[in-house]
């Protein structure tokens, strides 16, 4: 017997007919000509969110984001105007990185008047407008104004930076769509206490969004986040999500937990009944406006469901956004660097601390969060090693799985119309 109503389809996946129930092919996650068709379908053709404006606060702030899936490094920056921009982060003379301290592929951060090219010295406005050549008399009908930085679509939703290296690209709200439009006013501006982790994973993009698009895998592989007894009774338990739903190509799953306090401080280990925090974050909601149950916006705990712990909603291709019941709110990012690589970056975002009791409750919230990620992580690469042998590539997935069926049937389909597209 299920533990939540399913929907009257007679389970979330037969919902939605189009994905059908059949065992899911894995070749996508091993082949590399499916990666490199990835690369120009999907990365270089949908919206990725690279930050936050609160990186980027006054005029001159700028950071930088390398994005070898698209074979290139982005600048943001803020410009004298207050509107923030994105640039391909490259010198107009002879393609020399131009934002970069020690190292040309570590990312950067900070403020300037202007950008200066290492190689020449040739400098660049806030807005991009190439404003100095060293020795402009030796170059032959020289227009500066034909030799700005090269502009990049970048558009703002809630605070998230967005950008598109596909100038004829659809707006960035009419994409991300009524998944997103569903939990704007959702109050992230208030949260800017991060704490942020950054890994490279041996293992395909797609598999780590598949270990978070669905937790039923929680009770086997994260037993031990929880005592012995709480971890014996959800194994017994099992997993299932309170609500799913698909608005493709985005999708969100909706599940319990999270609750605060627990309803027996019991159930949790002494160090989180002493700071009253834990892998759900504080026990306390923050004192703001917008986080109270009866105050959400009409996306989060889209049930209504009392025991409701935290929203997940995937924005494709690979920006993973958690709001949690307590309060704060959870990002991932995959960064695919080859077909069997990504980069994984996650951000815990919390209301500033203001005592030392809330300040550890974050920090207990961001260390179990790591090691929860850690046993992810870990277990992919084990995937990773064992989808290459091609021994069995067909697997069948469960009703729980249905936003792994959903991501895998997706950016398949971005392919084939971008194959079919290029002839």
């Amino acid at each position: 017997m299920p533990h939540f109503p399913k929907p009257s389809a007679g389970s979330w996946t037969e919902q939605y007919p189009e994905l059908g129930t059949a065992p899911v092919n894995y070749r996508d996650s091993i082949d590399p000509a499916h990666y490199e068709a990835e690369r120009e379908a999907i990365f270089k053709k949908t919206w990725l969110n690279i930050g936050r404006v609160e990186q980027v606060p006054r005029v001159g702030n700028y950071f930088t984001k390398e994005l070898a899936v698209a074979d290139t490094s982005i600048v943001v920056v803020r410009g004298k105007d207050k509107e923030i921009r994105a640039f391909h982060n490259l010198c107009r003379h002879r393609g020399n990185k131009l934002v970069w301290n020690d190292y040309p592929g570590e990312e950067v951060s900070g403020t300037c008047r202007q950008f200066t090219c290492k190689y020449h010295a040739w400098r660049y406005d806030l807005e991009g407008a190439l404003t100095f050549v060293q020795q402009e008399s030796e170059f032959f009908d020289l227009d500066k104004s034909e030799f700005g930085l090269k502009q990049v679509r970048c558009e703002i939703w809630e605070g998230f930076v967005f950008i598109n290296l596909d100038q004829d690209a659809e707006p960035l709200k009419q994409y991300l769509g009524d998944l997103a439009k569903g939990i704007e006013g959702y109050p992230f501006h208030e949260m800017t206490e991060v704490f942020s982790y950054k890994a490279e994973i041996g293992s395909n993009w797609k598999l780590f969004i598949d270990a978070f698009a669905e937790f039923y895998h929680a009770p086997v592989l994260h037993q031990k986040q929880a005592t012995k007894e709480e971890a014996d009774k959800l194994l017994g338990y099992g997993f299932e999500a309170i609500h799913y739903e698909i608005k493709s190509p985005h999708s969100m799953i909706s599940t319990w937990g999270g609750m605060a306090p627990p309803k027996d401080p019991g159930m949790v280990k002494p160090i989180e009944r002493v700071l009253r925090s834990g892998l759900f974050g504080p026990w306390e909601r923050p004192d703001i406006e917008g986080v109270a149950p009866d105050r959400l916006p009409p996306g989060l705990n889209p049930a209504g469901h009392r025991a409701w712990g935290v929203d997940s909603f995937h924005f494709f291709p690979n920006f993973m956004l958690l709001v949690w019941a307590p309060g704060w709110y959870l990002t991932y990012h995959y960064w695919p660097t080859a077909v069997n690589r990504h980069i994984f970056e996650s951000k815990l975002y919390f209301v500033p601390a203001k005592t030392a009791q809330e300040r550890l409750q974050h920090e207990l919230a961001a260390v179990t969060f790591k090691e929860y990620a850690l046993q992810d992580s870990n277990t992919l690469e084990a995937t990773q090693t064992m989808l290459k042998s091609r021994a069995v590539l067909d697997f069948p997935l469960n009703d729980q799985e249905i936003l792994l069926r959903h991501l895998h049937k997706v950016a398949g389909d971005y392919v084939k119309e971008h194959t079919h597209a290029a002839g």
